[in-house]
């Protein structure tokens, strides 16, 4: 079919809509399946609704997805959006939406509790001590299947390298990497060079499900096209929701206040989080640990191993950050009751962007299928996020197969050396025994987990105490 045959439309009633219940128990069912980060939440979407559904097709998938990989934020929530949005109008995006987050949110919240009460208690510091080993060799293998999907030029090499050692050598900030990455990919494409270009997730097998033999067709529904006026409307509405929290806080509270400054920084982390959780996780380790002093290292990746049992995207890690530092600072509030709260402000506040990237970009996202200049900026950002996620497991190693790191600054340059006595050799022989797991036995992200969370407690019986915080 014509691209002009699409854009004149089918009347709205020769297919319809998926009935709101049954897309609300689907997207639930999603949800409930979501585990192991981005690409195994979008497989799991791709099977449920382009296999098995047959809601949309192929190609309309791909495309979506590959808008959403242009956007900051979770990809694969945006992607449930995004689709939601298509199928159901604004309630389908808002239940898909809401459904993706909320398993992952309680799960999350009601692990944190538990964190916070009983973190240093010996058994329980011991079970996140094998979680440290798993979350280190999961950060490995997303790191290695990010490399070899992006890097497919030397130029995308050198944008790769030269993100890491800004952030590894010069602690440049997260935003400022990324940026530079897009305009660099942005300019190159723009003048014709072949590196970056073809990025994205494009499939040998697009033509498998057809986008005419899905439910929605070929078509265009009347509440997808491209409306200024509801675009205006709907934006204003999502950043009143967005950022009426953050304002009526700092205005009340002072913006020094806890709640006004993890409300800031998550704000701001929403609109620069480029490239998935594991690499906007460099930024939020960076700010949270050595900024804010809200978490010490171990505990970052305590919150990360949390995250990677729960269904739902991966970055719902923020939640943790946000619970522990409003208990570790809860003014006149009892600190569980501030933690709890801190949360919920952290994931409102992280989450809710995604809602305004899809309703406002999404009915003019047909524009952006020949964008060369785009798709260059993504190849650009999408080999940064290569440099980012190896800055991230190099600090990621150093915290948990070390128990002292030196801080060195000198000619410039800011790193942290490992101390080599200190090396600790049961943190090293579970992060070996988790990767061999991942790359030999091709097991999965929970049981990895749940190994080594059994491995550190039987260490801790047989050696003593591990799992020191």
């Amino acid at each position: 079919m014509s691209q002009a045959a699409i854009h004149t439309n089918a009347p709205e009633t020769e297919r319809p809509p998926v009935p709101l219940g049954q897309a609300a128990r689907t997207w639930a069912r999603v949800a409930a399946l979501s585990f192991g980060g981005p690409a195994g939440q979008i497989a799991v979407m791709h099977r449920i609704l382009v296999e098995e559904k047959r809601w949309i097709g192929e190609r309309r998938f791909l495309h979506a997805l590959n808008y959403c990989m242009l956007l900051p934020g979770p990809e694969a929530q945006q992607l449930t959006i995004y689709i939601g949005w298509l199928m159901n109008g604004l309630p389908g995006g808002l239940i898909a939406g809401t459904l993706f987050v909320l398993p992952g949110f309680l799960a999350l919240m009601a692990l944190s509790i538990v964190y916070a009460l009983f973190g240093q208690v010996g058994p329980i510091a011991a079970l996140f001590f094998g979680l440290k080993a798993a979350v280190l060799a999961i950060v490995i293998q997303a790191l290695t299947r990010i490399a070899r999907r992006s890097l497919k030029h030397p130029a995308l090499w050198a944008v790769a390298g030269g993100a890491f050692l800004a952030l590894a050598l010069f602690q440049a900030p997260f935003p400022l990497v990324i940026l530079c990455a897009g305009l660099i990919g942005f300019t190159a494409a723009r003048a014709g060079a072949t590196a970056f270009q073809g990025a994205g997730h494009g499939s040998g097998q697009v033509d498998k499900w057809p986008d005419a033999d899905s439910l929605l067709g070929e078509r265009l529904p009347a509440h997808a096209r491209p409306n200024w006026r509801w675009a205006a409307r709907i934006s204003a509405i999502a950043l009143v929701l967005w950022l009426g929290p953050t304002l009526a806080i700092g205005l009340s509270l002072g913006w020094d206040h806890p709640f006004a400054r993890i409300a800031t920084f998550f704000s701001k982390m929403a609109v620069v989080s480029f490239g998935g959780a594991y690499a906007v996780l460099a930024y939020v380790a960076q700010e949270a640990v050595n900024g804010f002093g809200w978490l010490r290292p171990g505990e970052m990746l305590d919150g990360l191993g949390m995250a990677e049992t729960t269904p739902g995207p991966l970055i719902i890690v923020t939640q943790f950050v946000g619970f522990m530092a409003a208990f570790r600072n809860p003014g006149a509030l009892p600190p569980l009751a501030a933690g709890v709260l801190g949360g919920v402000l952290t994931t409102w506040v992280t989450f809710t962007p995604c809602f305004l990237w899809i309703f406002f970009g999404a009915p003019f996202v047909e524009t952006l299928r020949q964008a060369r200049a785009l798709n260059g900026a993504l190849a650009a950002i999408t080999a940064a996020v290569v440099g980012v996620i190896l800055n991230l497991a190099v600090w990621f190693g150093l915290h948990v197969l070390f128990r002292e790191v030196v801080p060195v600054h000198d000619l410039g340059l800011k790193l942290d050396l490992p101390v080599l006595r200190s090396l600790d050799w049961a943190a090293l022989i579970l992060t070996l025994g988790a990767a061999f797991a991942i790359f030999r036995l091709k097991l999965g992200v929970i049981p990895v987990l749940l190994g080594c969370s059994a491995a550190g407690i039987l260490t801790d019986l047989l050696v003593g105490h591990v799992g020191g915080l």
